[in-house]
């Protein structure tokens, strides 16, 4: 089979692989149909994160399933499912109280599994991972392609807006105008946000912000975007919602929430120990920090519920679609901000 590779910093190859075959009665192998680059696949690209070269990337599967262990009930060879980035059992103490991503028996795509940029994948704990889609919607290809965030960005943009507490009738601030920081918007007006500040440096984004929901934009950098945000909110907001990962980004966070508010963070922290966090902006004004690495598979249920439903749409984040053997130059258009999200068809 053939699958993405990491060789080091910008440089992705397509290579040819071993199939992976079943190994554990609780494994699962699904032939990859549809896969996405990842804002966080940037780091390694990037080289702000460590990964050793010649391994396969990526994180986000959806396809079908072609053959399972003998302990695997939940899905059968022939269904369509997707994956969550991360692999959980489903039944240990943290999996059950819907913290999927600090699952005893946390599994991750790459190494032998395949990797989730490739044309086949061995999900383990496949019965805690795997989400079924309904056959009436396994050959929808408007449908799919909605459905697809839900391996990673449209669960960990409702991820930073349930932790930021956003209700009805809120005044959410949204940091970031990336794909989760877009379905971050979404969220915040599923959850019933009457305003939604989105805040990013580029208009095509923030446009699709407004699509999504946005009731206000905010396109100014650091000191100006921090002011024109707390006029928008007379003095700050109750609920903000951090996208990004970067410290600034955190930095912005705490200072536009309003005393007492809520940050919901899931932007992967990169940077932040070196650039310094505004620790003493927390305590001083009692705000709440939480969130953290999202788990997807707590949500995707609900959410994929209301995609089915017609009232969710996610999929105008993609914003380029490409075959395997063009994920090289999908790459490079994610970082150099040619593209919000790029959709990967293995079998093309």
């Amino acid at each position: 089979m053939r699958a993405a590779i990491f060789h080091g910093p910008g440089e992705i190859g397509v290579e040819d692989r071993p199939r992976p075959t079943i190994e554990s009665p609780t494994d699962a192998i699904v032939r990859v149909t549809h896969t996405a680059i990842c804002g966080s696949d940037l780091w390694f690209y990037r080289g702000d994160s460590d990964r050793d070269p010649g391994t396969p990337v990526g994180h986000e599967p959806m396809g079908i399933v072609e053959s399972v262990g003998d302990d695997v009930v939940s899905v059968a060879p022939g269904d369509r499912v997707l994956a969550p980035f991360a692999i959980s059992c489903g039944s240990c103490e943290f999996c059950r109280k819907g913290l999927h991503t600090s699952c005893v028996n946390r599994d991750s795509w790459g190494g032998d599994n395949g990797g989730g940029q490739g044309e086949y994948v061995r999900s383990t704990h496949a019965g805690g991972t795997l989400v079924r889609v309904p056959d009436r919607y396994a050959d929808d290809e408007g449908v799919l392609r909605s459905l697809l965030p839900l391996t990673d960005v449209m669960g960990t943009g409702h991820h930073a807006a349930v932790s930021a507490g956003v209700e009805a009738g809120s005044t959410a601030v949204v940091i970031g105008d990336g794909a989760v920081g877009l379905c971050g918007v979404l969220a915040a007006r599923r959850l019933g946000a009457e305003r939604i500040i989105a805040v990013g440096h580029h208009e095509d984004r923030l446009e699709i912000a407004r699509e999504f929901g946005a009731t206000e934009t905010v396109s100014a950098r650091g000191d100006a975007a921090i002011d024109r945000i707390t006029a928008l909110t007379y003095g700050g907001a109750n609920h903000v919602m951090e996208c990004v990962g970067a410290a600034s980004a955190m930095n912005t966070a705490i200072e536009v929430a309003r005393p007492g508010g809520t940050i919901g963070y899931v932007g992967v922290p990169y940077g932040v120990e070196s650039e310094g966090l505004d620790v003493f902006g927390l305590f001083g004004d009692n705000i709440t920090l939480r969130g953290g690495v999202a788990p997807v598979r707590a949500y995707a249920d609900e959410l994929m519920a209301d995609i089915l439903g017609g009232t969710l749409d996610p999929s105008p984040i993609f914003t380029e679609t490409i075959g395997l053997s063009e994920v090289a130059e999908g790459y490079r258009m994610m970082d150099e901000r040619e593209a919000i999200k790029v959709l990967v068809k293995p079998q093309e």
